[in-house]
């Protein structure tokens, strides 16, 4: 099959189809501002139509093997490696990133669809003892039915791969509104769809206006489940909305993720963990670091040692060779990034690397350091999704812990230490869905990817991801004799 183009329509039951009303949706390209193409502006019946393909497609999908659905996962697995560099360059030009970080992402995706193709093969039940001779009690699990995806920007391809691998493997069929910044990588599952040979309407791609989108999933009774990845704020309005009509919900939100570092730490490898979790992505990723907590006797030689590493950081459009940042998403988010610095300014934090717009104008940002930061400045409490690293001060591990704890987010933290016990004590102490100790990157699809608090519900990736889109069913078979 020829390299995935930028698609301009809805995949629908494997059509290419217009909106009904027309209307279309920009896309830029937030290295340069050009616009790049346009997309339709689906609303609720464009997901009606979608819905209903899914629905049309869930018996015969279920009904099949788990090893006959497996092998078109791994097919859509191989169409995912193949077109690589394609899917790489489409995803770079309307998100950003550099295309290595987009290559690897695509790298990742792709894992999520071998993973489950295994995994779907080891959904099992039970067999419960009866409490009478002449009854056995049976436990089976079954796919949830026709699922709702509702995917961020940041991670346009893997975010996807995520959700689709693991309703794929469990028997579901989907209907995807991914973000309209983003629509294009998203579009592209539609071709990689039809190349693994995935039935009509197993797998269905909407884009357009989010409101409507996301009120047809809610209220239309052939959906069953909605998964979400994005902010917590919108988590919330859309799991009440889904609630009151009984959906089931899977909530991956936002973060504010404290990375801490000890005195017995390995300096250099904290350094080295503190990049990747922070920079990755220019910073905006729900799992990178927020809060640095540097214990006080080696505050200023692990900022030292971070300073150097930021300094090497190459800003520039993600399609240009050696570029390690590239811009964010759009203006707003630029602008909250440099709110975010000045606050911390005017209470006293000191600007030790970057702190303003990038040369390159646009929505480029200088990758910046902030020392002496405290409590009380907006980067301690709210998540900044930016380039923006901010250090904070403790004393002993009891301090740290509490530090680390204070906030209503509870997505991912990371910790060095050389310390076994301490690193137990935090595994234990500590209020996050994914612990990183001495280590800055922590996804992968073998473990459970998912927060706690106010950073969701349920889990993504794993053996524990595909429960979320099974239903547990009992069943007591009576009559048998004795």
């Amino acid at each position: 099959m020829a390299a995935p183009v930028k698609r301009d329509r809805l995949f629908i039951d494997n059509e290419w189809r217009r909106a009904d009303s027309g209307e279309t949706i920009a896309v830029a390209n937030p290295a340069t501002g050009e616009v790049i193409g346009t997309v339709p502006k689906g609303a609720r019946a464009e997901t009606a139509s979608a819905i209903e393909a899914a629905a049309r497609a869930l018996p015969e999908w279920r009904r099949r093997t788990a090893q006959d659905r497996a092998a078109h996962m791994l097919r859509l697995h191989d169409a995912l490696m193949d077109h690589r560099d394609a899917l790489a360059a489409i995803l770079t030009e309307e998100m950003g990133k550099p295309l290595a970080e987009a290559r690897g992402e695509i790298a990742h995706g792709a894992g999520f669809f071998k993973w489950f193709a295994e995994e779907g093969r080891r959904i099992y039940g039970d067999i419960i003892p009866s409490p009478w001779a002449d009854t056995r009690i049976v436990v089976s699990k079954h796919p949830v039915g026709v699922v709702g995806a509702i995917t961020p920007w940041n991670f346009p391809n893997s975010m996807i791969a995520r959700k689709l691998a693991a309703a794929l493997g469990a028997g579901c069929t989907m209907v995807i509104k991914p973000a309209s910044q983003t629509p294009y990588s998203a579009l592209a599952f539609g071709d990689m769809a039809m190349e693994a040979d995935l039935p009509a309407g197993v797998v269905n791609i909407v884009t357009g206006a989010a409101s409507e989108i996301a009120a047809e999933m809610c209220e239309n009774p052939a959906l069953r489940k909605i998964t979400f990845t994005g902010s917590t704020a919108t988590g919330k309005k859309l799991a009440a909305q889904a609630g009151a009509h009984m959906k089931r919900v899977s909530m991956e939100l936002g973060g504010n993720a404290p990375f801490i570092v000890f005195d017995d730490a390995d300096l250099d490898k904290a350094v080295e963990g503190a990049m990747i979790s922070k920079f990755r992505n220019s910073g905006q990723t729900c799992v990178c670091a927020n809060r640095f907590l540097v214990q006080s006797s080696v505050y200023d030689a692990f900022s030292e040692k971070f300073a150097a590493a930021i300094a090497e950081l190459k800003v520039g459009d993600g399609a240009e060779d050696g570029v390690t940042q590239g811009p964010l998403i759009d203006e707003d988010a630029v602008a909250k990034v440099e709110e975010h610095v000045a606050d911390a300014a005017r209470k006293g934090g000191e600007v030790i690397a970057g702190g303003a717009r990038h040369a390159l104008g646009g929505a480029f940002f200088q990758p910046t350091l902030i020392g002496g930061a405290s409590s009380d400045m907006q980067i301690f409490r709210d998540e900044t999704f930016g380039p923006v690293a901010a250090m904070f001060r403790f004393e002993t591990e009891d301090e740290a812990i509490r530090m680390a704890n204070d906030t209503e987010y509870g997505l991912a933290c990371y910790a060095y230490t050389n310390d076994l016990g301490r690193a137990w004590r935090l595994n234990d102490a500590l209020e996050y869905g994914m612990v990183g100790i001495n280590q800055g990157l922590i996804s992968t699809e073998v473990a459970p990817f998912g927060g706690v608090k106010a950073s969701g519900i349920g889990k993504e990736g794993s053996k524990y991801g595909v429960e979320d889109y099974l239903d547990v069913r009992y069943a007591l078979f009576g009559g048998l004799g004795r």
